[in-house]
């Protein structure tokens, strides 16, 4: 089955066209036909404002109807788009949905925090090689907000979500770039205040694996590895000690907004929130290795996440085109 996925968040718009094989949770299922990223900023002042801007909606709509010709062109039977923590926080939603709605012909869903944690873990944990009987935590850093989610083989054991991202951040505290020691501290301590909120209802002790998805993650991993370019095929699967991967982090929040905009494998539209991004990001992986006594010490980085688990969630359920 061929199937579309829209998946627009707080920072980016992103598009995937795959075929779907016979075991849809199993690594390799999706065939990629087309996947594609934009940098639309649709949450740009939602934080402070609560309210989707003109140029923002703007912006992503006529994503959308680009999208909406592909998905044409090639044929997806199934199609599903998903909006999450800038349009779950914004009070014009209904604007948005109606402009999707117009140019798509479905309705967006507004997804909950628990459903983006499904979805991401899905998509995550179909792309990794299982890690046998142990659990894995799936950490996914979106522009305005975080999902962690514990599971193993048999499925998801806990899971939420938390408005900690790295557009939100940045707008609340990174002022500059690269950023004061006093602004990243601030950063810190409303990443280990989302920590303790996860704790409620996600058991991270007793994780065995620590999965990072999406592009704050990818980035960070990128600089790690010391890539000229991006290179998907050597990020994706990435297994990093927990130390290398703060020390890159570090770099690139230190760097100045020039600085990381000349660095071959960073996207345009990262290059302005990348600290906040990474930080949080370090910031998780010390706080998983203190809260698993050292036991998690590694990072493994998967480029397959939301999108991926939004194709997947289509196979017996999915809304058909039209």
């Amino acid at each position: 089955m061929r199937v579309g996925a829209i998946d627009c968040g707080t920072n980016s718009i992103r598009l995937l066209i795959a075929d779907v094989g016979e075991t849809p949770g199993s690594p390799g299922a999706l065939r990629d036909v087309v996947r594609e990223m934009r940098v639309v900023r649709l949450g740009a002042g939602v934080d402070a404002t609560g309210w989707l801007s003109q140029e923002a909606l703007d912006r992503t709509l006529d994503a959308v109807g680009d999208y909406a010709a592909a998905l044409e062109e090639h044929g997806a039977e199934r199609v599903r788009m998903v909006a999450t923590s800038a349009t779950r926080d914004a009070g014009n939603r209904d604007t948005f949905t109606d402009g999707i709605r117009e140019r798509l012909g479905i309705d967006p869903e507004v997804i909950s925090g628990e459903e983006e944690a499904r979805l991401s873990f899905l998509g995550a944990a179909s792309a990794v090689d299982p890690s046998g009987a142990g659990r894995d935590l799936v950490v996914d850093i979106g522009g305005g907000s975080t999902e962690f989610v514990l599971g193993d083989r048999a499925g998801v054991i806990g899971s939420t979500s938390v408005n900690i991202g790295c557009v939100r951040l940045t707008e609340r505290y990174l002022s500059s770039n690269p950023p004061s020691r006093a602004q990243v501290e601030r950063l810190i301590g409303d990443v280990d205040d989302a920590v303790t909120t996860a704790l409620r209802t996600v058991p991270i002790p007793t994780a065995t694996r620590l999965i990072g998805v999406a592009g704050s993650v990818t980035t960070v991993t990128a600089q790690a590895l010391g890539l000229a370019e991006y290179d998907a095929a050597r990020i994706h699967g990435a297994e990093l000690a927990s130390g290398r991967v703060i020390e890159a982090a570090n770099a690139l929040t230190r760097m100045t907004r020039a600085e990381r905009a000349e660095l071959g494998f960073m996207h345009e539209g990262r290059v302005d929130v990348i600290g906040a991004g990474a930080q949080i990001w370090a910031r998780i992986v010390e706080r998983v290795g203190e809260l698993t006594h050292g036991r998690v010490d590694t990072t493994v980085t998967s480029e397959h996440d939301i999108l991926d688990g939004i194709a997947l969630s289509q196979v017996g359920d999915g809304q058909r085109k039209g």
